[in-house]
């Protein structure tokens, strides 16, 4: 683990990726799944497989694109409906997606294991008084991203926000989606402290000030990230250095869970 010579700020709030972060996981494996199991259940209630998980790529892609002016939800659903067509009428999509992330969704993570790393380390944070937030990529609904905090082995109640499809209006690398979490925190980016495993998507955060720790264990580097100039080290070796930390000064207080600024 790389400590750097700088000292340790006075982090008012700390946020967290999970994919790849809190929770181990190959995404290619987890989406390979996801869209497997997503067909599988469009084709057990009667609708096109094809159809459906195209609409879903559809919205997803617009809601990476966001310009901020819709949430994330309203976005995901107008170009759902317009790549569904004629077949988005006479169903409630919403109760549909809803049932299959509360109930088959859950079955995916049956292959993943926890590491002990991230319970250790979300517990001591929360002992110091660290306020919490989840600032993973917000192109689901909250269920399905507490599923994958309990696969992590980590309680969602821990997490005074979770960033989801319905309360965001941008997505990572965009700085707005990190201008409202700052924003929502009611701090300063310089007083957060951000864990994440990806060089471009969570890095992103400290162009506005951010601190970062960068978790190795399931690293994404696309562009070939010096890591000597940022803090990092396995989920392990972050539990370690977070057990470390002393307790929080000024916790961040007043966190807003949905839209700041709506």
């Amino acid at each position: 683990m790389t400590e750097l010579s700088k000292p340790n700020r006075a982090y008012r709030a700390i946020c967290f990726d999970l994919d790849g972060t809190l929770l181990p996981m190959e995404l290619e494996e987890f989406l390979g799944g996801y869209f497997g199991r997503l067909g599988e259940y469009a084709a057990e209630y009667g609708e096109d497989p094809k159809q459906l998980l195209g609409a879903v790529n559809a919205g997803v892609k617009a809601m990476t694109e966001n310009p901020g002016d819709a949430t994330n939800a309203e976005v995901f659903w107008s170009r759902f409906a317009e790549v569904m067509g004629p077949a988005w009428e006479g169903r409630d999509w919403e109760a549909f997606f809803s049932a299959f992330y509360e109930g088959p969704f859950g079955e995916i993570g049956k292959t993943l294991t926890a590491n002990p790393a991230a319970a250790r380390a979300v517990r001591a944070l929360k002992d110091k008084g660290y306020p919490l937030v989840l600032t993973t990529m917000p192109l689901f609904p909250r269920e399905a991203v507490e599923w994958r905090l309990r696969w992590a082995g980590v309680d969602p109640a821990d997490f005074e926000r979770i960033t989801v499809f319905d309360n965001s209006t941008s997505a990572k690398p965009h700085l707005g989606y990190y201008r409202e979490n700052v924003c929502a925190l009611g701090v300063s980016a310089d007083e957060v402290l951000m864990v994440g495993n990806n060089t471009v998507e969570d890095l992103a955060f400290c162009k506005l000030g951010a601190d970062a720790f960068l978790v190795t264990d399931c690293l994404l580097d696309p562009v070939g990230f010096d890591l000597s100039t940022v803090r990092h080290g396995s989920l392990e070796e972050f539990a370690d250095w977070a057990e470390g930390l002393p307790a929080c000064e000024r916790p961040a207080t007043g966190i807003e869970p949905g839209i700041a600024g709506r």
